[in-house]
């Protein structure tokens, strides 16, 4: 009975300070500074949509918003030697045709001069950069496309000083001459 009396005792004693014990304090709640953000996966996608869509509108999407006069900076330059050529290519073609008709004025200052050979090599170089202009405003626009779909993955790299890599220039001590190194750090 005493056995008993006892094993009563304790487990009263043990119940109720287990339960006067448990005040309300606020708990605790350690901030984790390695916890990564979520990346939106269709980033790129809608950054080269957007950018195909309406030529600098991806680097605005990504917030780059310096990139944008250089993309129609370099779309406008092709443009405009496009259709200069363009058009000093119709001139000479349609120079060269009025000779074939025998319609050209012969009192011409600009075409007076140029023979028969001179009005082809003047259509073949002006459609040559012609089309070269063109191909170069295309290059232009899809780099504009590809620059901001880089951009976009790009984004969701975690790069901060924890990990860094630095040039290490150091002498020899064997033969003094200077070495160069790259160290590699990474901090916790």
């Amino acid at each position: 009975m005493n056995r008993l009396l006892i094993i009563f005792f304790f487990a009263v004693v043990f119940t109720t300070q287990s339960g006067f014990s448990q005040t309300k304090e606020p708990l605790l709640i350690a901030k984790d500074s390695l916890q990564a953000k979520r990346a939106d996966v269709l980033a790129p996608s809608k950054a080269a949509f957007y950018s195909a869509v309406v030529p600098g509108l991806g680097q605005i999407y990504n917030k780059k918003y310096w990139k944008v006069p250089i993309v129609y900076v370099g779309l406008g330059a092709g443009i405009y030697f496009y259709a200069d050529n363009n058009k000093k290519y119709h001139r000479f073609r349609d120079e060269y045709k009025k000779r074939l008709n025998g319609t050209n004025d012969p009192q011409d200052p600009y075409f007076s001069r140029l023979d028969n050979n001179g009005l082809i090599n003047g259509q073949r170089f002006y459609q040559r950069n012609r089309d070269l202009s063109a191909f170069i405003t295309a290059a232009i626009y899809i780099l504009n496309v590809v620059d901001a779909n880089v951009d976009a993955h790009l984004m969701q790299f975690n790069v901060n000083d924890n990990l860094s890599i630095r040039p290490d220039l150091y002498q020899n001590e064997i033969n003094y001459k200077q070495n160069l190194s790259l160290t590699l750090n990474y901090n916790f």
